[in-house]
């Protein structure tokens, strides 16, 4: 049985971004609204396709309306699927320091050190709580990880 082709019409598509600096990844507190998906989770920042926009497209545009930033390069690390989203995951470097960032959705952001990706939770100063990573962000954090695509020095390329 051959598996169908994925399309926006099958289910919704998500770009999203594994954002590194020092060997360390930015994520996203998301807001703990339970009408959210993962509420009070940290996930990458990132968010829904509109129509006709390439995933590619929806990711900078994310970055930018989330947290003001813009990647000097964006590349594709994989396109995942499962039963309820299409996941299109980009990396890219952050290459200014994370103070200069603006939260504009979200609860909190903070830099995950490996340690933190594989025990699966962070402290967040705005929830003055250790909060979980969402699992479907760590497996993929892991994962990328293991196929070791993080350059050797990725500070403020």
């Amino acid at each position: 049985m051959t598996t169908p082709p994925l399309t926006h019409e099958a289910r919704p598509a998500v770009a999203i971004a594994i954002l590194y600096q020092n060997h360390q990844f930015l994520m996203q507190l998301r807001d703990n609204n339970p009408k959210i998906i993962y509420p009070g989770y940290w996930a990458f920042f990132g968010g829904h396709l509109e129509p006709d926009e390439t995933p590619e497209d929806a990711v900078v545009r994310e970055l930018l309306e989330e947290i003001g930033y813009a990647p000097p390069r964006i590349t594709l690390f994989e396109s995942v699927a499962d039963a309820d989203v299409i996941r299109h995951v980009f990396h890219a470097p952050l290459t200014v320091p994370v103070e200069q960032l603006t939260l504009n959705e979200g609860w909190d952001l903070g830099l995950f050190s490996v340690e933190d990706i594989q025990r699966g939770d962070r402290y967040s100063q705005q929830a003055r709580q250790v909060r979980p990573l969402g699992k479907p962000h760590q497996q993929i954090l892991l994962e990328f990880l293991k196929r070791g695509l993080l350059p050797t020095e990725s500070a403020h390329e």
